[in-house]
């Protein structure tokens, strides 16, 4: 799992980034198609994967499926996603979905097919404790569990195996089509643990990179990342630890987090850890720091310590917002990268900064970890590996400091300024107001080029098949075909976009499905991968 250790994650909320209605108007628009813009942002973040929270068909929010197998029509369809996906791997970033298994919404089929035939719907044993002997404030005529209290989150019996079946397809449906590198599981701590091996089992099967994530808020992390489940869990407890040190000028708080975690004998060295300074669910750091002088800290903090860091949408420009009583809209706005509402350029070039150095310092991602000289207002940590010792020295005072540590010889760099100092067995490093150092100790030849900040990345390879003969596509012309998951289809005739003039065909399902369908013609031209053999999208039959 080597791509994690090297990994700068970028997390987005899709539905407010695109500007998405906050009702589904089901009318298809491709507003996620505007991630283009932002690849040459990430490349200067050195951003290697992202994390997009729920892309499937839903009522409102994302978090209320509607289907698992169908991207968001505010957002765009199945081929538009697919496409943003390949352009993401072709600039070398990893794809991450939010695995939303807990609940569903209500007008999720298998609950819409309870409201109408009741105790003889085939889909009663799909939900917790419904009853037909209760009622909700919505008059169904029986009650059921909601996700924490909230009714229109409809719990799924996760001990059901037609529906744990139903969850696992559509995963492996999005590996297949779309090629995804891993999940953010949901609501982690809610779902049963079992479903977690079999969840890992069968994306490993398919993927043996593939890595799993928890959204876990409390509790052991142990129980729900190990060798059986989950490769990682959200990392709350220092997400907390990071913004009040600063908060109350007192570094013990997160020296102390640190070390419990991942020091000598910590108790989480095992697992690496995701982890964050905001997200969808949570004030903007920057609306939760008291002084914002604090944002490069901890940033820093963030990008040195143990686990990989990651980045909320538009926070690396320090905007604000704020959760209210009712409503997380604020948290998640529509954002245009050429219009950043009050951008904070020094907090983002910092944050550039930040992923050059980790991305160029093997201690940052795989060293220990061990605190050297904690203070109320400085701290000191060590990041060490395979003869690499990185020194992270911080002064959160608003005056200047300095920070003594003893170290065995050489030179210390620092790796944000280029400043070097003499280590000869004791240092006494000066630290400017509100300031960070990321002190490399070498022979004096260290040095990086911030220059281009423009960050590049390789592409991620598709995994080599074991191809034995090559396959020609057919062209697309009227007549009839096979899809290769055995559906049968004619062509109508070939159209043009009137805005694109991009050829699309145009075509119906012979049997079961109803309508006419388009898809972008090259697409359906296309070959594609399955179980090793390279195979025609559409076949003619006729």
């Amino acid at each position: 799992m080597n791509w994690i250790n090297d990994s700068i994650m970028y997390n987005i909320y899709p539905l407010g980034f695109a500007g998405a209605p906050r009702e589904n108007d089901f009318k298809l628009e491709y507003r996620l198609d505007k991630i283009y813009d932002w690849i040459d942002n990430f490349k200067k973040l050195g951003i290697n994967a992202l994390v997009f929270n729920p892309v499937f068909e839903s009522t409102r929010h994302g978090y209320d499926t509607i289907d698992y197998y169908k991207i968001d029509s505010r957002l765009g369809d199945n081929n538009s996603f697919k496409e943003i996906c390949r352009v993401l791997h072709e600039n070398g970033i990893r794809v991450i979905l939010d695995g939303v298994f807990n609940h569903v919404g209500r007008d999720f089929f298998a609950f819409k097919d309870v409201q109408q035939n009741r105790e003889n719907s085939q889909y009663c044993s799909w939900f917790m404790n419904l009853n037909f002997w209760g009622n909700n404030h919505y008059n169904d005529g029986f009650c059921y569990e909601g996700w924490a209290g909230h009714i229109d989150l409809v719990k799924l019996n996760l001990d059901n195996t037609q529906v744990t079946d139903h969850l696992i397809n559509a995963v492996k449906f999005w590996i297949e089509e779309f090629g995804i590198d891993g999940l953010r599981l949901d609501a982690a701590d809610c779902i049963n643990i079992e479903f977690f091996k079999k969840l890992r089992s069968t994306c490993l099967s398919m993927k043996s990179d593939f890595w799993l994530y928890g959204e876990i808020t409390h509790g052991d992390y142990n129980r729900w990342a190990n060798d059986d489940t989950l490769h990682s869990v959200t990392n709350y407890e220092c997400y907390k630890g990071i913004y009040s040190s600063h908060n109350d000028h007192n570094y013990f708080e997160i020296a102390h987090s640190l070390n419990r975690q991942f020091g000598d004998g910590g108790i989480y060295r095992n697992i690496y850890t995701f982890n964050f300074v905001d997200n969808h669910d949570v004030n903007r750091i920057a609306s939760t720091v008291r002084e914002r002088e604090h944002l490069n800290n901890i940033h820093t903090v963030l990008y040195t310590m143990p686990g990989v860091p990651s980045i909320y949408y538009g926070s690396e420009w320090g905007i604000d917002g704020t959760r209210t009583k009712h409503s997380d809209y604020e948290l998640r706005p529509c954002l245009d990268i050429n219009n950043i509402p009050n951008p904070n350029y020094d907090l983002y070039n910092h944050i550039c900064k930040l992923g050059k150095i980790r991305s160029a310092l093997p201690a940052l991602k795989h060293g220990d970890f061990c605190n050297i000289n904690i203070r109320n207002e400085q701290l000191v940590y060590r990041r060490a590996y395979g003869g690499q010792n990185v020194y992270v020295a911080f002064n959160l005072a608003g005056g200047d400091a300095s920070v003594d540590f003893n170290v065995d010889g050489g030179v210390l760099t620092d790796a944000l300024t280029g400043e070097k100092f003499d280590a000869n067995g004791y240092v006494n490093i000066p630290m400017k107001p509100f300031s960070s150092r990321i002190l490399v100790q070498n022979d004096g030849s260290f040095e990086l080029d911030f220059s281009d900040s423009a960050q590049t990345a390789a592409p991620i390879e598709a995994p080599v098949q074991n191809i034995v003969e090559e396959v020609t596509p057919d062209v697309a012309a009227p007549g009839k075909y096979r899809h290769f998951k055995g559906n049968e289809y004619e062509v109508i005739d070939i159209a043009r976009d009137s805005e694109t003039l991009e050829e699309m065909v145009v075509y119906r399902a012979l049997y079961g499905e109803h309508g006419l369908w388009v898809r972008a013609k090259k697409n359906f031209e296309e070959i594609v991968e399955r179980d090793g053999k390279r195979m025609k999208r559409f076949e003619r039959i006729d």
